[in-house]
């Protein structure tokens, strides 16, 4: 398959300022693709946008935006088109989890969870799509995880979450095949960004990939015409698990290395 003409396309990156998301934006710039930046960070955002226009001489489009909020993929969907700009390229990003018993975390978390990992992820794929299927030409990179490719207590919400993220897009992979638009979920494992601290999840001893590297890797798998990506080769033995062990046991598996990993509940 054959490389996308990043120059000539425009990518759409939530959850930008920081991470990943700003991995994939600065990737993004390298290669000449124009840029919609949102999250909740407008600071941030305009910040790394200054720095993106002048080495890459490309243009930036800075949208604070809440996407864990009813309405928020829609809102900025149509604030796109009224400035006058067209999605090549989505990168679902944004995204949270916690790692806690279940009964241990709001339902209030749970609600802005669900709505960003799984609500706008699929609203924003839902509302850019028809474009690209129009001009034949797109792509959609949606962050999954590891943890999507079996259940996780105590990360019980997040990992369900993710399970969703990877399905969707391996059967938008399918269903969309041969018109001209791409989908990839990327799986990535423990990875140096604010997740954890976010997650309040302890993470010592772990391995731990850069996001450069994580990003690198997920454009050579887009290329490459993959539906799925599992960044660094421990990560990809381990979601083989499911495939050597039944489900229960791989659930009793997560569940005995997890419990000592949840941090005291922050007040």
């Amino acid at each position: 398959m054959t490389s996308l003409p990043f120059a000539r396309m425009t990518a759409l990156v939530s959850g930008a300022s920081s991470g990943i998301g700003r991995c994939f934006a600065e990737a993004l710039a390298q290669r000449g693709c124009h840029l919609i930046l949102t999250a909740r960070s407008g600071d941030a955002l305009q910040q790394l946008a200054a720095q993106l226009r002048a080495r890459h001489g490309i243009r930036v489009l800075v949208i604070p935006a809440d996407l864990a909020q009813a309405g928020a993929a829609a809102a900025l969907y149509a604030e796109i088109t009224a400035a006058g700009w067209t999605v090549d390229l989505l990168v679902n990003n944004a995204g949270f989890g916690k790692w806690r018993h279940f009964l241990d975390e709001s339902a209030d978390t749970y609600q802005r969870m669900l709505m960003l990992n799984i609500v706008a992820l699929t609203e924003l794929t839902r509302l850019l799509l028809p474009p690209m299927q129009a001009r034949r030409l797109g792509a959609v990179i949606n962050v999954a995880s590891t943890a999507a490719f079996q259940p996780l207590p105590y990360i019980a919400v997040y990992g369900a979450s993710k399970a969703y993220v990877l399905h969707l897009t391996e059967a938008l992979a399918t269903e969309y095949e041969g018109s001209g638009v791409r989908f990839l979920a990327l799986c990535p494992g423990n990875t140096r960004t604010r997740f954890t601290e976010v997650a309040n999840a302890d993470v010592s001893g772990m391995a731990a990939a850069s996001p450069e590297s994580v990003v690198a890797s997920a454009l050579r798998a887009l290329d490459a015409g993959r539906h799925y990506h599992v960044p660094g080769r421990m990560n990809y033995l381990t979601v083989q698990l499911p495939r050597w062990l039944t489900r229960r046991q791989v659930t009793r598996l997560v569940a005995t290395l997890f419990a000592k990993r949840i941090m005291p509940k922050v007040s």
